[in-house]
């Protein structure tokens, strides 16, 4: 995890982001169901299914992966991007350019 300077101090510290437990709750729900769609892709290899079959799976899983990274992403530049521009620091927008970047 990238590290920056803590503002009221010369200490190096981990960049975080707040939550709300609702948030969370709706992230973590999305995960455990990429998780079981993973699970499914696994058994049904185990049971050799034909391979289209789990292609299909395979690029649903995708698509929830990048559905969850653009709630992820469109979340950030809400509060932490917009609150960093807030405060002066222009800097974060070449770490959303990376990010986007790694996304596509």
């Amino acid at each position: 995890m990238k590290e920056t300077k803590c503002d009221k101090c010369s200490e190096q510290v981990e960049k975080s982001t707040y939550r709300t437990d609702e948030n969370k709750k709706d992230l973590i729900k999305r995960l455990n169901i990429i998780e079981g769609q993973i699970r499914g892709i696994k058994q049904m290899i185990l049971e050799d299914r034909y391979c289209d079959d789990v292609l299909i799976q395979v690029s649903a899983v995708n698509k929830a992966l990048k559905s969850l990274g653009n709630n992820i992403l469109e979340s950030h530049l809400k509060t932490c991007v917009a609150t960093n521009i807030q405060k002066g620091n222009m800097d974060i927008l070449d770490d959303v350019i990376q990010i986007i970047k790694k996304l596509q």
